[in-house]
């Protein structure tokens, strides 16, 4: 009997939507500023996965140029009908204060790996948007609804509306079809249809340590919706014990035997209540009582790490490789960019064959012209390293390796020139904003201009390295906190997880290249 050993989709994976096309079972994810957007990875056996592709790869299907951290694309919904497939998501342009700017969209394609079409806007009303297809051919958009005004209930609830896929846009009135419960922050909607009920299935209590998935069911799509007696189905609250924490935000999939697994998001502190690995991806099996309620095979409501698999023939995937030489003519699957694609202007693969070549732009504060690449961070312990040649002429001018949450909080191994040192690495943190130095000098670099780079991540800590060509490590600093890279750091909630990449500035907008060699990144187990 094969085991799902969850997460499934480990690190910043938040928010899945599954979806099964014959054999094949597909879960998109959120993305929010990075790009490209909706992450797809692939299983044909629900235990072992792999990143597939990504939906969104044009400036024109996305821009988030200007988006503020932890905007972008929210929740995505996936789902296939007649050998189309339709992925709905929205790109948030803010997100603090009252009001919420939640512009939803539809793009369609007929292969999962693309090209996926030109968004079609459908509204503003509210937040993850989900796309039902009835059996009687018409299709429903479901999604939750903002209500900024004071005294009012923000997550208002959920609100119906017909969309016609002909015309290519929403049609009839607009139904308020679910207020949510008690657990109230009613958000991430999906519809199902079994035994003649429709049931509605969303995620509440917040996405942070009250979330839970609870399910209403209606004989009719526009209600009256009848709230499950044992809500939640799936919940972590109050439970500090588990390994899997925030459970909630949950989506369906059936096998071809009647096998029934719900997708949900989770996540994994690394010390205390912080969780810089992010929002991950858990499946768990489930079936129908007598009386026609989902509840968790294992009983309880409560996630588990080790799920009984589906009797689907196993289908390992073959181990990604842990070094990347920057010999292809395109980016890595697993490396994004922020807000912007990758761009010839700033990033290039051909300039100098064999290395990654970055053109410094703006700073790390910049929610407009990044020159960064980065990877999820997926475990509690890994390593990164690279090779970088490089010759700044200024202090205006930096590249190196970096630890990446956001515009506020990151920890950078970077190369620059000082007036008096010459060529010389340090450490730059920002940590909520603030910005620091942690080298009380740096240290001066007399060889030649290529420098190799490292950094060990033990949890809630990180140890940088540097190193001559074939010289042993020599650490950088002391060992550095890095809990800040958390989505539970400082008071207001945030959604991306932790990333380890390759950046350059050049602050003076000469556009000072960098060159990296290569980047390992080793999860050390």
């Amino acid at each position: 009997m094969t085991m799902i050993m969850n997460p499934v989709l480990r690190g910043f994976n938040p928010d899945p939507s599954i979806c099964r096309v014959g054999d094949d079972y597909y879960i998109a994810t959120s993305t929010f500023e990075w790009f490209p957007g909706v992450q797809i990875h692939h299983s044909r056996d629900l235990v072992h996965w792999r990143l597939l592709t990504h939906a969104l790869t044009r400036q024109s299907q996305l821009d988030m140029k200007g988006n503020a951290d932890s905007c972008g694309v929210w929740a995505p919904c996936l789902s296939c009908d007649n050998g189309t497939f339709y992925l709905l998501f929205t790109d948030v342009k803010s997100r603090i204060g009252a009001y919420k700017d939640t512009h939803n969209y539809l793009v369609t394609a007929q292969n999962i790996e693309g090209p996926w079409s030109e968004p079609v806007y459908l509204n503003s009303s509210g937040f993850d948007p989900s796309l039902f297809h009835d059996d009687d051919g018409r299709k429903w958009l479901v999604n939750m609804l903002w209500d900024f005004r004071k005294g009012h209930n923000r997550f208002a609830g959920i609100v119906l509306q017909e969309y016609a896929a002909e015309e290519q846009r929403l049609v009839g009135p607009v139904r308020h079809i679910f207020r949510g419960t008690e657990l109230r922050f009613t958000e991430g909607p999906h519809l199902y249809k079994r035994n003649g009920y429709y049931y509605l299935l969303t995620a509440e209590g917040g996405t942070e340590y009250n979330h839970a998935v609870t399910m209403a069911r209606s004989k009719s799509i526009e209600g009256p919706y009848e709230v499950d007696p044992q809500n939640p189905v799936l919940s972590s609250a109050g439970r500090p014990e588990l390994a899997l924490q925030k459970a909630g935000h949950g989506c369906l999939v059936e096998t071809p035997a009647g096998e029934w697994y719900m997708a949900h998001l989770c996540a994994r502190p690394v010390k205390d209540h912080l969780c810089v690995l992010g929002r991950e991806t858990a499946l768990q099996r489930c079936e129908w009582t007598a009386d026609g309620w989902l509840r968790l095979d294992s009983g309880g409501s409560v996630p588990e790490e080790t799920v009984q698999g589906p009797g689907l023939s196993e289908s390992p995937i073959e181990p990604e490789p842990e070094t990347d030489d920057f010999d292809s003519p395109k980016l890595n699957v697993h490396w994004s960019t922020l807000r912007v694609p990758a761009d010839p202007s700033w990033l290039s693969l051909s300039e100098r064959p064999g290395y990654l070549r970055l053109k410094g732009r703006e700073s790390l504060i910049s929610t407009h012209r990044q020159s960064l690449i980065a990877r999820r961070q997926q475990a509690f312990r890994f390593e990164a390293e690279t090779c970088m040649e490089y010759e700044p002429e200024n202090y205006l001018q930096m590249a190196g390796l970096i630890l990446y949450y956001d515009t506020k909080d990151y920890v950078y191994l970077r190369v620059t020139h000082h007036e008096e040192l010459g060529v010389c690495l340090g450490i730059l943190q920002s940590r909520n904003g603030v910005y620091d130095e942690l080298l009380e000098r740096d240290i001066p670099w007399t060889g030649r201009c290529r420098f190799r780079l490292k950094v060990e991540v033990n949890r809630e800590l990180a140890q940088f390295y540097y190193g001559e060509e074939d010289a042993a490590w020599t650490p950088v600093g002391e060992p550095v906190d890095i809990t800040h890279l958390s989505d539970d750091f400082p008071e207001y909630i945030r959604f991306t997880g932790n990333f380890v990449g390759l950046c350059a500035q050049d602050l003076g907008g000469l556009a000072k290249p960098a060159d990296f060699d290569y980047f390992t990144y080793r999860e050390i187990r």
